[in-house]
């Protein structure tokens, strides 16, 4: 009988390339997940694993067993959820990730609202980047989280993940004065820091309207980038749910760009029908679709 934590290593290895990254993510030892693999070698009765210099690869079984795995912790996050389906009430940790301007203005109602109906539930929230929340699902210090794409910077699917969608968004170009994207490639440009997906989808569409953008500033808080926008260090694209309150600073112009912001729910696979994760998820979209003031464009 092969073991499932053992399995969630390989499914992990398969996911991150290298032992020493998997051992970081649980919180072992590189040694620790080497004896773990060997010993699922072991039970699987064949080579799983090859060594490539200092590395590791998986072999041709290695990559089968990997994407069998992830059905199998699939299966449980399913009876994991319908084991929680029979109590009677909510309860328990729900660990919450979510982007800044999710945190802003989506979360705080939704909180108040699952605080309020279920007192049992223990609801913590994490603020992180999109790009940051997969291994976090994948190694379970997260439950669920909101996370955004881009229709410029598509993210692939995660065969560890599902996704559930809840809005999509019109990105805006702002300046000082009213302008189109292709009026500012001699425009300083205020940009979200390297490696986040909102740096990415301003570099996409730049190159896209035939230049690239020259940074002056980098700030990831969308209050921040209108504010230093208003004083004229540059111009930004900045997504709708920037524009809720608190209102952009006086001076600022907004034009709509044909880019979108798609928000998305993410959970384990499996795992969407968790009272817990269900009742987050129900809760969200009734903020989003009646709790959230229209956004204040100029």
């Amino acid at each position: 009988m092969l073991d499932v934590r053992k399995l969630r290593l390989l499914r992990d290895l398969a996911d991150r390339g290298t032992i020493a990254a998997v051992a970081a993510a649980h919180n072992y030892t590189p040694s620790a997940v080497s004896q773990q693999l060997a010993a699922l070698e072991r039970e699987a009765g064949t080579a799983l694993l090859a060594r490539t210099g200092r590395g590791v690869t998986l072999t041709a079984a290695g990559t089968v067993l990997a994407a069998h795995a992830e059905e199998v912790l699939a299966a449980l996050e399913r009876a994991t959820a319908a084991l929680a389906a029979t109590r009677t009430a909510l309860s328990g940790p729900l660990r919450i990730g979510a982007f800044p301007t999710a945190m802003r203005t989506l979360l705080p109602a939704a909180l108040v609202a699952l605080a309020g109906e279920h007192p049992a539930l223990d609801l913590t929230v994490d603020e992180l980047d999109p790009a940051l929340v997969p291994p976090r699902l994948r190694d379970g210090t997260l439950d669920v989280a909101l996370v955004h794409d881009y229709d410029l910077v598509p993210i692939a699917p995660d065969p560890a993940l599902d996704t559930a969608p809840l809005l999509d968004e019109t990105m805006y170009l702002a300046a000082t004065r009213p302008l189109d994207l292709a009026q500012c490639r001699e425009e300083p440009w205020i940009l979200a820091g390297p490696g986040t997906l909102c740096h990415t989808m301003t570099l996409r569409a730049c190159e896209a309207a035939g230049f690239l953008p020259r940074a002056r500033h980098h700030a990831d808080d969308f209050v921040t980038v209108l504010t230093l926008v208003a004083a004229g260090q540059g111009v930004a694209v900045v997504p709708e749910l920037a524009l809720r309150p608190p209102a952009p600073p006086p001076g600022v112009v907004l034009t709509p760009l044909a880019t979108r912001r798609r928000t998305r729910f993410a959970y384990r696979s499996g795992a969407g029908s968790h009272p817990s994760i269900a009742e987050f998820i129900a809760t969200v979209r009734s903020v989003a679709a009646t709790g959230l003031p229209a956004p204040t464009i100029r």
